[in-house]
């Protein structure tokens, strides 16, 4: 990966919308390897996500507030739970008290999925940055939002 300007041939109208398309272009470029990279272990970065945010719980977590700890927010997080049931990755726990209310949690098998793939599975995609370049992207991409 390149300059952006030459990576999809074209010009930009300011260093703001060059910044912009460079954001855009980049997540699409992490979202490639991370989806490449997961494959292999049979889940998607969304399903990755949730079985991480699942794992950082002590107890199970209604999928609300799964749907709200998510980094890209899906309108189909429920269907990616179903997959996972049926890989029986995660399991649903109907409350007793509201039978509306579920709550999902990890399986042995999915916490050893997760301890299989590797912590440090995104490091290739930063390693042209140290740690201080990371720490200031960080910041400007805070500071963005």
């Amino acid at each position: 990966m390149g300059d952006l300007a030459k990576d999809i041939h074209s010009r930009f109208t300011s260093h703001r919308v060059k910044a912009l398309l460079n954001i855009l272009y980049t997540a699409n470029w992490i979202s490639s390897a991370q989806t490449s990279y997961l494959k292999s272990y049979g889940i998607s970065p969304q399903q990755y996500n949730i079985l991480r945010i699942l794992r950082g719980s002590a107890e199970p977590l209604k999928v609300q507030t799964i749907k709200d700890r998510m980094i890209e927010r899906s309108p189909n997080t429920t269907r990616l739970m179903d997959k996972l049931c049926a890989k029986q990755l995660i399991s649903r726990i109907a409350s007793e008290a509201d039978r509306r209310v579920v709550k999902i949690k990890l399986t042995n098998k999915g916490d050893e999925l997760l301890t299989s793939i590797p912590s440090d599975l995104n490091q290739e995609l930063l390693k042209n940055l140290s740690e201080i370049e990371a720490e200031q992207l960080s910041t400007l991409l805070d500071k963005m939002r």
